[in-house]
């Protein structure tokens, strides 16, 4: 593969090896910016995906959401335009050339001020799109990246130098094949921004009952409407969402909080345990505490090389 980069392809992939040295997830000196190296496949996380750009200078994943599966790498880049519990899995990754990634949160209130400089013939109101793409990256995309990645040597230029890149960068992304899923979260009484609040509501309030009819309301939307437009976008139902998410919390809770299965199925609204138990070993392939009691060895297993990490963006 390594015959085929071009010098920008290679300079990020000599960008990222340099500031994340270590497998794992590493935030950076620039707001938003996240990189990323594994050098293992195989191992599932779990975790959340804000809206934000996310590219592959080495190596290859897949992004498991509801039943779809997004698989990108190296060339690629993947656009999430909404808030989503996503599981993702490294598939092309060794020791020799290891999984390297850059993620970039998107602002989405920026995205607004741009759409009228990012001329398209059709100028028709974009249909309600899945919440989550993936396509080839450009050169324009590709060089702002880099700048970006630049500025990681160059602190004191962050704050004059970060505005323009970050605009560049969605200016690229409204002008690409992807522009209807940015302009959908910028018209703030479209289908698109009416569901972020569903999604920011369920977040906030997952360990509450879920009835339908008021969150509805609290969205302005019809039942059937909210049923719709939400699986049309995150590829879920709102109660499959709400079930993402408090299974996810809860083995965070076992890993990070060290609580048992039970007291973690509680805190995060399961009455239960049964259910819990049942509803987790079908997320993960096994009940809670074996499943926890293996994540926690490998963790101690591999201490000094890569871990298995619960989210990534």
């Amino acid at each position: 593969m390594t015959d085929s980069r071009t010098p920008r392809s290679q300079e990020l992939v000599d960008l990222i090896a340099r500031f994340a040295k270590e497998d794992g997830d590493h935030p950076t000196a620039v707001p938003g910016l996240s990189v990323h190296r594994h050098a293992g496949t195989g191992t599932k996380a779990c975790g959340s995906y804000k809206p934000s750009l996310a590219l592959i200078a080495q190596g290859a994943k897949q992004v498991m959401l509801g039943d779809d599966i997004y698989r990108y790498g190296r060339g690629d880049y993947l656009l999430t335009s909404i808030d989503l519990p996503v599981t993702t899995q490294i598939i092309e990754a060794t020791a020799e050339e290891p999984y390297l990634s850059m993620i970039f949160q998107i602002d989405t209130t920026k995205i607004a001020g741009l759409v009228e400089h990012a001329s398209q013939d059709d100028r028709s109101p974009a249909p309600a799109e899945r919440g989550m793409a993936v396509s080839t990256l450009t050169a324009e995309l590709e060089d702002a990246a880099t700048r970006l990645l630049r500025l990681l040597d160059r602190p004191a230029d962050v704050p004059a130098l970060l505005p323009l890149i970050e605009q560049e960068i969605i200016y690229r992304l409204l002008t690409g094949p992807q522009s209807g899923r940015l302009r959908q979260m910028a018209i703030t009484d479209s289908q698109s921004h009416q569901i972020n609040r569903a999604c920011v509501w369920l977040k906030e309030h997952y360990a509450l009952p879920l009835k339908i009819e008021e969150l509805a309301n609290r969205v302005s939307m019809s039942v059937s409407s909210l049923h719709h437009h939400f699986k049309a976008i995150t590829a879920m139902s709102p109660m499959q969402y709400q079930k993402q998410l408090r299974l996810q919390e809860a083995r965070r809770l076992m890993l990070e909080e060290m609580l048992d299965a039970g007291s973690a199925g509680h805190q995060v609204g399961y009455e239960s345990q049964s259910q819990f138990s049942r509803e987790y070993a079908r997320q993960y392939g096994e009940p809670p505490r074996r499943d926890v009691g293996r994540v926690r060895r490998s963790l101690m297993d591999r201490l000094t090389g890569g871990v298995e990490m619960l989210s990534e963006g």
